[in-house]
């Protein structure tokens, strides 16, 4: 829910749980050993350059303006809900190469690293930011080196997070982008998201955050590891709405590089949409977890716990989407207890300031998901959000309609079943998408103008 005006000061003190590093103000350009990039965003409707925005508030002189609230602006372009694991021992001394592909464009990026489940610091040798190949190399001419206030290694304390200075380095909504991340001793504990469906790489030993020899990085990945977030420079605003949930949200059941998820699926329509209804669509699900109760660090802490983690700390920010619950009712959970997870989440998000929206329950007949115990707490569940989740939230949307089948409302349509009876196929997320109402989100204002605001390359 942050949304930082370009040139605004980004470094946070190094302690539990901070950011570490990351200066919103210009980025110098590296040397000039190879031909470089100047990156320069045009906002042509209001005549401003991404940096340029005025300083205004408490002690401005009358003549300099106040900060144009729709001019450039740091958001959160991708991001991913991290959880703990033991680290491979093939991480010492290797290089990660993380590929994502973010939401929105901008003309400049920040990555945030993330030690939040280490047991101790984690060294970091080297970080890099290109545009990606779609596979393990980058595009030529586009790797540029990530600095932590102004240093390029950095070591993150357990905890914490850190957060770069700014890169200049073009990103395209939809283009994938690549950090490679050199780790010199491999951590006891790496913060990390499991369930990526994206295909990222692991090299031989070395650091080989500033080349691009594919033949180096012969391990594949389908995890994201230490690279949690990536913000960009708009020109103007964008802002974002926050998936959190389960494996559903996590998009099990989708294909891996195919961008399959219910969340792209939204992102797609939005983008469509255009104008003040175009957000980016942020995920923050994880496989396994409950709204209820400590969840094991395998299925990562209940949404409520890392609120502020996945919502607050997005740039742009301002509506969050909670589809959960399923897995609570396979492990027993009543459907009071259910509700009431719900409400305090509900009210939770409404007191940060965010515009929340509940969802019914998906149906399965799988398992501990399908007993009659089972889908009477489902059932129950859903009648509560349909009747009065509207009372404690700013919408709510029937997922478990939008996915039923017609001929028996307790089980998926077979055109939406993955094939396991639980998790959804890429129809079955298309319609989950579908089922939100595009015109009770928050949107982005900013875009309503819709003369061009566009990134312009120069090659020096």
């Amino acid at each position: 829910m942050r949304g930082d005006r370009a040139g605004a000061p980004k470094i946070a003190p190094i302690r539990e749980g901070a950011r570490v590093g990351g200066s919103g103000g210009p980025w110098p350009l590296p040397g000039r050993a190879a031909a470089l990039t100047v990156v320069t965003a045009v906002l042509c409707a209001l005549g401003l350059a991404v940096g340029t925005a005025g300083a205004g508030g408490a002690g401005a002189r009358a003549d300099v303006p106040a900060p144009d609230p729709c001019g450039p602006a740091w958001v959160t372009a991708w991001q991913a809900a991290a959880q703990p694991a033991p680290a491979d021992p093939a991480l010492d001394g290797a290089t990660l190469r993380m590929v994502v592909r973010p939401q929105a464009t901008g003309s400049q990026v920040r990555v945030r690293l993330s030690n939040a489940y280490g047991s101790g610091p984690l060294a970091v040798g080297a970080v890099s930011a290109a545009r990606s190949d779609g596979g393990s190399g980058l595009l030529r001419g586009t790797a540029r080196p990530v600095t932590f206030g102004g240093r390029a290694a950095v070591v993150v304390p357990a905890g914490a997070d850190a957060v770069s200075d700014p890169v200049p380095l073009v990103a395209e909504a939809g283009r994938p982008l690549a950090v490679s991340i050199f780790l010199p001793v491999a951590p006891e504990v790496v913060t990390q998201h499991p369930v990526a469906l994206q295909t990222s790489y692991l090299s031989r030993p070395g650091d080989f955050t500033l080349t691009d020899p594919g033949r180096a990085f012969e391990t594949t990945l389908h995890s994201w590891l230490v690279l949690t977030g990536v913000d960009v420079m708009a020109p103007r605003p964008v802002n974002a709405v926050v998936a959190v949930g389960d494996s559903i949200t996590d998009g099990v059941g989708g294909g891996v590089d195919a961008d399959e998820r219910w969340s792209d699926a939204l992102a797609e329509r939005l983008t469509a949409a255009g104008g003040a209804t175009a957000m980016a669509v942020l995920n923050a699900g994880i496989s396994g977890n409950r709204l209820l109760g400590t969840n094991p660090p395998v299925t990562g802490p209940p949404p409520l716990r890392r609120f502020d983690r996945d919502v607050l700390d997005a740039h742009g920010a301002t509506d969050v989407v909670l589809h959960i619950g399923t897995n609570d009712i396979a492990r027993g959970r009543g459907a009071e207890e259910i509700v009431a997870g719900l409400r305090r989440f509900a009210e939770h998000a409404r007191g940060a300031g965010a515009r929340v929206f509940l969802t019914t329950i998906t149906p399965s007949t799988t398992g501990a998901h399908g007993t009659p115990a089972a889908v009477a707490a489902r059932e129950a569940v859903n009648a509560w959000v349909r009747a009065h989740g509207h009372e404690h939230a700013d919408g709510v949307f029937d997922f478990a309609a939008a996915v039923a089948d017609p001929a028996d409302p307790g089980r998926l349509a077979p055109a939406y079943d993955s094939g396991d009876g639980l998790h959804l196929s890429a129809a079955g997320y298309r319609a989950l998408a579908d089922a939100v109402d595009p015109a009770l989100l928050t949107g982005s204002p900013c875009l309503a103008d819709t003369s061009p605001a566009r990134i312009v390359v120069a090659n020096r």
